[in-house]
């Protein structure tokens, strides 16, 4: 699946896709609650770099318990980012938003970010060099010193384990309301369109796009933070 085709599949899925994912709220209050805990040395006035805000879950969280914060909202999806900017009309906070409807290489190369939050994103660039480079895009965005929070799929696929956690997680969407037939969807994806690796290979490739470390602080089923 190429990035236009992936950009149409969530702009097919922006009005719904909160209401879809609503039963996993759970695992995303324990993301959101490690996440402050990451982000709990940032200025009063830090700014923050949201890449792939999607509909801007952790964007809303971030702003509602920092009011001094600004962030420029990144994503590619004209669905999902027009859903993002209406909650945060609707929560009072589009004030304290930049929103840029692209990609991260298209914003001012200029470090000028405390922050940054890259959710679910990485896992869509299959070719390791790509990843690199996207992940440098972001470094070369944040300040000294700046703070990368990113998630992924990420488990050995090689492994008896992963074999385990795809059937846990399977599990979970099944629970979750999703049909069966989007689970079929969802495996597919996994093999063929999402780069599900190793978390020491993900950590590795975060370092050499120029981060000190990579320090793994959550995982929930295969999803590893």
């Amino acid at each position: 699946m190429n990035q236009d085709q992936l950009n149409a599949l969530f702009d097919q899925q922006a009005a719904g896709y909160d209401a879809q994912w609503a039963k996993t709220q759970a695992v995303r209050d324990c993301l959101h609650l490690l996440l402050e805990a990451g982000f709990a040395e940032l200025p009063a006035q830090a700014s923050i770099l949201c890449v792939g805000v999607g509909t801007g879950a952790e964007l809303a969280h971030l702003a509602g318990q920092h009011p001094g914060w600004r962030f420029t909202a990144v994503e590619p999806s004209s669905g999902m980012l027009d859903v993002c900017r209406q909650r945060a009309q609707a929560d009072g906070f589009a004030d304290r938003c930049v929103f840029h409807e692209g990609y991260v290489e298209s914003l001012d190369a200029t470090p000028a970010y405390d922050a940054a939050t890259c959710f679910l994103v990485s896992q869509f660039i299959l070719d390791p060099s790509a990843r690199i480079a996207f992940f440098r895009s972001i470094f070369e965005r944040l300040i000294p010193g700046g703070v990368l929070a990113s998630t992924d799929l990420a488990s050995d696929v090689e492994s008896a384990e992963y074999d385990t956690l795809l059937r846990l997680w399977m599990n979970m969407m099944s629970a979750s309301g999703v049909t069966q037939e989007g689970m079929d969807r969802m495996r597919h994806a996994y093999a063929h369109d999402v780069g599900v690796l190793p978390p020491a290979a993900v950590a590795a490739m975060i370092r050499e796009s120029g981060f000190e470390s990579a320090v793994p602080f959550f995982q929930a089923g295969s999803r590893k933070h």
